[in-house]
């Protein structure tokens, strides 16, 4: 089987252009530039233009979704620097064609710029990494621009979700996995077997990085034992069964246990939806007034979900819906004993079922 090759996230190309901006001010000049990735490791990105403007520089980065490209692929991230305002400050704004945020639910501010919280982190530890003295004498100004963005911006999900006028600088992991069912479920099934011949019984399914990283702080197990299943829930269990092993967690975020809870087995953001229905249906059955769960059925995202339910205090909710996911996961997990944890977004435990009491 071909290995799938990787890409780089919009946000991998807006730091890049931003690192490689503040170089140029440095009188350092390269057609790559090598970008921290949030793990800690590095990639170089190559560099399409970089230039000096009036009071700063400007470099465009081509982005590369790698061999399962999106409608990303091939857009021109250009990213300016200028002096900044406060000492010791980065701020990130968004320009033409980055999409304003207009609906809760995001982790973003509304009216601000659909720039997420990873991509602005890397933004500013690149930065910092290349000149920290200037930052912290003067700051610094960052402006993300998509020049084809706000034609880009209604083929993605950005519309149902109230981001208009553009794209977003996203990534979690500064790279993008190609999305390859076979070669998915292949990888799957290889880091299982790899759990066997270890004499491994337990194993963690986790559905990226992020959960995968607070998963270890809860679970200690070597590192063949973490697992990353992706969209593919419904197969991992399955293959957990059917190797034998004894145990399994499967743990995640509210965006995909939720899809989980209703049943979804394959949950790709573009093949299934969160049904908001089902969760307010269940905030009723814990309680929740009618004006709560009015709200959460016109709820923009799982994460704005969440976000009403802990404003309002409403109890036993995520435990709900861990154990609707069990219900759905163990029936195909055969003989291997599942535990199903739900992190929020700090990597705080919310819910699970058998009932976890540990926050990491």
């Amino acid at each position: 089987m071909t290995k799938l090759r990787t890409g780089y996230t919009t946000g991998t190309c807006a730091t890049a252009g931003a690192k490689a901006a503040l170089m140029l001010l440095n009188n350092i000049q390269s057609s790559v530039v090598l970008v921290r990735l949030p793990r800690g490791d590095y990639i170089d990105i190559p560099i399409e233009s970089c230039s000096l403007t009036e009071r700063g520089a400007r470099c465009t980065i081509i982005k590369d979704g790698g061999d399962d490209p999106d409608v990303t692929h091939g857009a021109r991230i250009v990213t300016e620097i200028t002096p900044g305002i406060t000492p010791n400050i980065i701020t990130i704004h968004g320009g033409m064609g980055v999409g304003v945020v207009t609906k809760p639910g995001l982790g973003l501010e509304i009216g601000g710029p659909a720039i997420n919280p990873v991509p602005r982190r890397m933004i500013q530890e690149n930065l910092r990494e290349v000149d920290n003295d200037t930052i912290q004498k003067t700051g610094l100004q960052v402006t993300v621009s998509v020049p084809d963005g706000i034609k880009l911006g209604p083929k993605t999900d950005n519309p149902r979700l109230g981001i208009v006028g553009g794209i977003s600088i996203l990534g979690t992991s500064g790279i993008v996995i190609p999305f390859s069912t076979a070669s998915f479920a292949a990888s799957i099934r290889q880091n299982l077997d790899v759990a066997v011949a270890m004499k491994g019984d337990t194993v963690v399914l986790t559905t990226g990085n992020r959960s995968e990283e607070y998963a270890k702080k809860l679970v200690k197990l070597p590192e063949h034992c973490y697992v990353q299943i992706g969209d593919f829930s419904g197969y991992a269990v399955q293959e957990c069964g059917r190797k034998g092993l004894e145990r399994a967690y499967v743990v995640g975020f509210i965006g995909k246990l939720a899809k989980m809870a209703a049943g979804v087995s394959q949950t790709h953001v573009k093949g299934s939806k969160v049904d908001m229905k089902l969760l307010s249906c269940i905030a009723e059955e814990c309680g929740a007034p009618d004006s709560i769960i009015h709200d959460i059925q016109k709820a923009n995202t799982a994460r704005h979900v969440m976000e009403i339910i802990q404003d309002n205090s409403i109890s036993g909710f995520f435990d709900k819906i861990c154990q609707l996911v069990y219900k759905h996961m163990q029936s195909r997990a055969g003989r291997t004993s599942l535990c199903v944890v739900m992190f929020d977004f700090e990597g705080t435990v919310i819910g699970s079922i058998p009932k976890i009491s540990l926050d990491i």
